[in-house]
């Protein structure tokens, strides 16, 4: 197993105090990442000792000094950064990358500030000024997940599946957070075992919608109801079982029977149509997509 030189934390700090010692430009950077962080600068060391502060930030110009002032407030108990001297450091100060509420850290452990520096500004060009927005969507998202997906396993898996390269929230699109709100209402329906229903009004498959377009990629069984036209099963995963639900033929074929739980109601005004499940099994295998054809009237 590979070692850890540093273990990254953050830590946070809002309202608390930090000791700050030292004035001029290295001191400075550091007087304003605590503030910054919503912390509250302490720049005295007695003060700092008598009142239990946990991290102090060391930036004297004299090294003789900086030593003497990490040995006191290593003693009192703090945490200590010493500028530009990683070899007295309790901690390192990482180049940061500010999506808020993402955070990313780059740190090398002292051994190179402009490294740390020069791949954060090439991430500051590849990953968009909306990732914030999409960690808060995220975060919204949260109740509407737990209700639909109450297993951890299940809902890790869901958001997974989400953010991964060219899902729907993949983290490199700009406007992945856009589609947060309406990817968590359909999620239930992309589990396995799930029933959705597409309505289709038009012919041309360009007109579909994203949410449609993804669930007709996605199911393993379509049950289709009207005349949908081949331009619109076209869009449907080739291997994906096509049944009519009204013959018993094509529910013998796909081995499905009428769940013992679906609704009466009949099929072709408007009401759903009754749920199926393999045989032996109370639910179906995959994604199962109820596929309306509604053109518009005179069509």
């Amino acid at each position: 197993m590979s070692t850890l030189a540093s273990l990254p934390l953050f830590h946070r700090i809002a309202g608390q105090q930090v000791l700050v010692l030292g004035e001029g430009p290295m001191a400075e950077p550091k007087r304003r990442l605590v503030e910054r962080a919503g912390g509250v600068v302490v720049d005295d060391l007695a003060r700092a000792i008598d009142e239990g502060v946990r991290l102090a930030f060391i930036a004297y110009e004299d090294a003789r000094a900086c030593e003497v002032a990490a040995i006191n407030a290593r003693c009192a108990g703090m945490l200590v950064n010493v500028v530009d001297r990683p070899e007295l450091c309790d901690f390192t100060t990482p180049s940061i990358l500010d999506r808020d509420p993402l955070l990313i850290a780059i740190g090398t452990g002292g051994a190179s500030a402009g490294l740390a520096k020069h791949v954060r500004l090439r991430l500051e060009r590849v990953l968009p000024a909306t990732l914030g927005a999409l960690a808060r969507a995220l975060e919204a998202a949260r109740p509407v997940l737990r209700r639909r997906f109450p297993d951890g396993a299940d809902r890790r898996r869901a958001v997974d599946a989400a953010l991964c390269e060219g899902g729907p929230l993949d983290p490199l699109d700009p406007h992945a957070f856009e589609r947060v709100a309406a990817w968590a209402d359909e999620a239930a329906a992309l589990r396995a075992g799930a029933v959705a229903e597409v309505i289709v009004t038009s012919a041309d498959p360009e007109d579909l919608t994203l949410r449609a377009a993804r669930l007709l990629g996605k199911a393993d069984v379509l049950m289709i109801d009207g005349a949908v036209p081949a331009a619109i099963l076209a869009r449907a995963r080739a291997d994906a079982a096509r049944i009519d639900p009204r013959s018993d033929e094509d529910l013998k074929r796909a081995k499905l029977r009428p769940r013992a739980d679906a609704p009466a109601a009949g099929v072709g005004d408007g009401a759903d149509l009754p749920g199926t499940a393999h045989e032996g099994e109370a639910e179906p295998r995959g994604l199962t997509v109820i596929l309306r054809w509604r053109p518009p009237s005179g069509h």
